[in-house]
């Protein structure tokens, strides 16, 4: 078993990736709100993501950092996302860095390059589109939040390559607990069951990898986003699709 620390335990992708996975790693959590039902089962931090020395303490013995803390509202404000998303994804890995971790995955969005969308909708969220986003592409953030996100990219980027991290950053889709409305074409596209958000994050644990970029979706037949550097890299094989639900 892995001892992973997961930061942002209590959000949505954390109560996705502990449904699923719960039992197959050694968790440590961490959340700046107390714990509340099955999260009282697990070694638990309550703490700022900024609070360097919790970090510190909670990174000790552990092999693997899956990062999800910081504020997810796509309209978050400026003064947030610095503190929350961009200091808090530094203090991470500095942390990482301090306690000898191995491995990074980091918690990155679809909001990081939400403007190739812009000239190319409704098309794009079409089965007939063929067009794909693949990871090596910049980043086209529409928002700060995908600002936040793009910069939390680079600094894994930094992290790797000069201190040696293993890093993946997962560009999240539109995870949702249930299949999104039909009519719904964007979330179609770019949905992420929460079957398979689970095992993305379970072979980001188990997989070897250096630096990578990929696209957290399920397999769907709308997609813009690529999922075949998850499969080659990290061994992805998502069960889901969007279509099964029109």
């Amino acid at each position: 078993m892995a001892r992973v620390l997961l930061t942002g335990a209590a959000g949505r992708v954390g109560t996705a990736i502990l449904g699923g996975i719960g039992a197959d790693h050694d968790w440590r959590l961490l959340d700046r709100e107390p714990p509340t039902g099955d999260l009282a089962d697990y070694e638990y931090y309550v703490a700022d993501i900024t609070d360097e020395e919790a970090l510190q303490s909670a990174m000790e013995d552990i092999d693997v950092v899956v990062h999800l803390a910081g504020d997810p509202r796509p309209e978050a404000p400026w003064d947030s996302v610095l503190a929350n998303n961009i200091d808090g994804t530094h203090a991470v890995y500095e942390a990482a860095v301090e306690q000898g971790v191995e491995k990074v995955a980091f918690a990155s969005s679809n909001h990081a390059v939400g403007a190739y969308e812009t000239d190319r909708k409704p098309h794009i969220y079409r089965t007939e589109s063929d067009y794909r986003l693949d990871g090596s592409e910049l980043p086209r953030p529409k928002n700060v939040y995908g600002v936040s996100k793009a910069a939390g990219e680079t600094l894994g980027r930094y992290y790797h390559d000069m201190h040696g991290l293993s890093v993946v950053n997962v560009r999240i889709g539109n995870l949702t607990k249930g299949h999104p409305p039909v009519d719904y074409e964007r979330g179609q596209a770019m949905w992420l069951s929460y079957r398979d958000c689970a095992h993305l994050f379970d072979r980001c644990i188990r997989a070897d990898y250096r630096y990578e970029i990929v696209y957290g979706i399920s397999d769907n037949d709308r997609k813009y986003y690529s999922i075949e550097r998850a499969r080659d890299v990290l061994g992805y094989q998502p069960q889901d699709d969007s279509a099964e639900h029109d």
